[in-house]
């Protein structure tokens, strides 16, 4: 009976080590995961004041050339003033990215009309132009769809995309928008006739590529649309051919489809 006592516990030891070191485990495992996402989510916001410090250095020589490049008094004031509102919305574009970085920002998500959203978009985009204008094609189908989204980051979005499509493009060039709705996906669809950017200079593959490194080659703007789409569930995608122009795909999950 001692011998058979003696195992016993020997067994109830060897049972509650094993549990012991498997708790160890678990929590070493989470241990890593934490610090590895910590690090990834500093290289992010690394790179994103990387991106916002190189626009802000290019708006500040262009400020620098208004200033000393002997042009009328009016044309200075209205140049700075442009180059004012590009800062306030910088600020605001940091703002945003800071929040969805650090997990604060809250979709308010409501029933969203496609069309009346990118009409807003294109208007915001258009005024930016000045005098200068782009032929903007609106598929109908756009008419057709209700989303479940954020109508302030989905807005700002495009907005991005679409500002991304205008500086790339010249006077009269134009810029399609097209929705396709798949049994998995919403994809919303800028394209445009301007120069063009080489695609493996904009968009590392977001499925394999981390976080710090889905920016390659993006200005701080869509850096930021692509946080934005990401906090729906969705994702950015940029294809361009040099000299022939650019395709952006804004897709979200097709569960935020309410209609179409």
């Amino acid at each position: 009976m001692p011998g058979f006592a003696i195992s016993g516990l020997l067994a109830i030891i060897a049972a509650g080590s094993l549990l012991l070191s498997l708790r160890m485990h678990r929590q070493l495992a989470a241990c890593r995961a934490e610090r590895d996402a910590m690090r990834e989510g500093a290289a992010a916001r690394e790179r994103s004041f990387g991106l916002l410090a190189r626009e802000m250095q290019a708006l500040g020589l262009a400020l620098l050339g208004h200033a000393g490049g002997g042009r009328s008094g009016a044309a200075a004031a209205a140049s700075i003033a442009e180059g004012a509102k590009r800062l306030l919305d910088l600020a605001d574009e940091l703002t945003e990215l800071l929040a969805l970085q650090g997990g604060l920002r809250v979709l308010h998500a409501q029933a969203l009309p496609l069309l009346p959203v990118i009409e807003d978009a294109v208007a915001a985009t258009a005024a930016q132009l000045g005098p200068s204008r782009r032929d903007w094609r609106l598929a109908p189908d756009c008419a057709a769809i209700t989303l479940s989204a954020d109508a302030r980051a989905l807005r700002g979005a495009l907005e991005q995309v679409l500002a991304r499509a205008a500086r790339l493009t010249r006077d009269g060039d134009w810029i399609g928008i097209r929705p396709v709705v798949t049994p998995d996906s919403l994809a919303i669809i800028i394209e445009d006739e301007g120069a063009g950017i080489g695609a493996a200079d904009i968009a590392p593959d977001a499925a394999v590529a981390p976080a710090a490194e889905r920016t390659r080659g993006l200005g701080f703007g869509l850096a930021v649309a692509r946080a934005l789409l990401e906090a729906h569930g969705g994702s950015l995608r940029i294809e361009a051919l040099q000299g022939v122009g650019a395709r952006a795909w804004l897709t979200l999950p097709r569960d935020r489809v309410l209609a179409a």
